[in-house]
């Protein structure tokens, strides 16, 4: 079913687990002002640190001096691989510095090193959500062109340091998000006005746009780059991929589908794979009356920047209708409509381990090249009981369900690399800020209040996941603990 090769692992964000945010020489990232919500609140950028304000990226989950003590329980796992970031702003802290920081250069490559001490593979994302404050203050990020340049140098220089430690490379997590008003700040470095709640900003969609296409270009002369510094890496997009369905046969339903999908989904993975704006693309912008600066060379630039392999999360899926009236759900990115046939996490996200074989065979059909699942999982409230145990037997279930259907997909001839399960360990929550909501195989001992010794607890998860990697998927069954 899975191949010999396959790259079991993990993944975390540097934002989310490491702390430390302004220790040797880091300064602050779009992630260090924004505070704390909930299921019911949404998080808030500020443009100051407030005084008795909760910002959770301040502390995190202290990685940053736990990194051994963690990756050592990786390896205990099993992982092949193991996704995570760097922090921008810990090798170049206000983005566009002349020289880098080398305290942050050093620290990198001791998490590296202790990965490939244990044979774990590491694999890095260049831009996740961790864009140098300064860059959004000075320059509104990548709206101003400078920002290309700036993010190339940051990639050059950390391509050089870890060319013989690191050989898979994402360029910018989850850049789709923005193809949608809430991406403004995460992808792109926006902030139209001082405070701003991220998942519902004030948005100038020609900025935005204009942003993106600049993003386009980032990434593509990261991929250019690559293959300058070391023929042998590997570099990818990430997609979050929001896999939808229409809720009737009727016909609006289903070009309101394809619409969503290609802006949403196909839109951003085709012109970092295929080098060009697709044409439906073309449309968009026309009918949106969106007009982008395009330098002469900016063609060449996308065509000859294309990545080597597609990466994405997949979490749920949603339902789109032309007809009002109709309940709706939650979800990564954005919800829909609510599907009468899928059940629901706490977060209200649908629940549908077929929907990623089913994405699985629509990305292979579509662009014919290796195919990573970087991040899957369920977010959950897990409670120790009196003996200090955590089953999280719903996890273990929702992961087995997953994992299923890309064996499937597998057998169906998709030809899937790898999966880093989200999370490796508990971490800060992206979207609420929370640590109630948990995600990892470890849990951490720290509440959202910031209580807690940040002990390292092993889930029934843990030991079904190393059971699930010494078997090569072999074994999904239950064990017990």
């Amino acid at each position: 079913m899975f191949p010999d090769n396959f790259l079991w692992g993990g993944a975390v964000a540097a934002n989310q687990c490491e702390g430390a945010w302004e220790a040797d020489g880091k300064k602050e990232s779009i992630c260090d002002h924004l505070t704390a919500g909930s299921l019911n609140k949404n998080r808030v950028f500020t443009s100051e640190i407030r005084k008795g304000e909760s910002y959770p990226s301040h502390t995190a989950v202290d990685f940053y001096n736990r990194y051994k003590e963690d990756i050592a329980l990786f390896a205990e796992m099993g992982f092949k691989v193991f996704r995570l970031s760097i922090a921008w702003s810990r090798i170049f802290p206000d983005g566009d510095d002349e020289f880098p920081n080398e305290e942050g250069l050093q620290f990198y490559d001791r998490v590296f090193d202790e990965c490939r001490r244990y044979g774990i593979e590491p694999m890095v994302t260049l831009s996740h959500f961790e864009i140098p404050y300064h860059l959004v203050k000075a320059y509104k990020g990548f709206s101003d062109r400078r920002v290309i340049g700036f993010f190339e140098r940051y990639v050059r220089c950390v391509m050089e340091r870890y060319k013989d430690k690191v050989k898979y490379w994402l360029t910018f997590n989850e850049i789709n998000f923005a193809t949608m008003p809430m991406g403004n700040l995460e992808v792109l470095g926006i902030i139209n006005r001082e405070d701003d709640e991220v998942a519902n900003p004030i948005d100038d969609k020609n900025l935005r746009f204009q942003a993106l296409h600049h993003v386009f270009l980032a990434s593509a002369r990261a991929v250019s780059a690559a293959r300058e510094i070391n023929p042998d890496f590997k570099v990818g997009c990430m997609i979050a991929h929001i896999t939808m369905y229409p809720l009737t046969s009727r016909p609006e339903d289903m070009l309101l589908l394809q619409e969503l999908d290609h802006l949403i989904n196909d839109f951003c993975a085709d012109v970092q794979i295929k080098g060009s704006y697709p044409g439906y693309a073309l449309r968009y912008l026309e009918e949106n009356h969106i007009d982008l600066t395009v330098e002469p060379e900016d063609e060449a630039v996308l065509r000859n920047g294309c990545v080597d392999f597609y990466s994405f999360s997949y979490y749920m899926s949603n339902c789109v209708t032309t007809e009002e009236g109709h309940a709706t759900t939650l979800g990564n990115l954005l919800g829909g409509v609510k599907n009468p046939y899928l059940e629901a996490s706490q977060w209200g996200w649908q629940i549908d381990p077929k929907g990623l074989r089913y994405t699985l065979n629509k990305i292979q059909d579509r662009y014919g090249i290796p195919i990573f699942i970087v991040e899957n999982g369920l977010g959950a409230v897990d409670e120790p009981d009196d003996n200090g145990c955590i089953h999280d037997d719903y996890r273990i279930n929702y992961l087995r369900q997953h994992i299923t259907e890309m064996g499937n997909a597998i057998d169906g001839k998709v030809n899937l690399l790898g999966y880093t399960v989200w999370s490796a360990l508990d971490i800060v929550s992206s979207g609420t800020g929370e640590m109630k909501k948990r995600y990892g195989f470890i849990y951490v001992d720290k509440d959202d209040q910031g209580n807690g010794t940040m002990k390292r607890v092993r889930k029934k998860s843990f030991y079904w996941y190393k059971k699930v990697i010494k078997t090569n998927g072999g074994d999904l069954t239950d064990i017990e603990i």
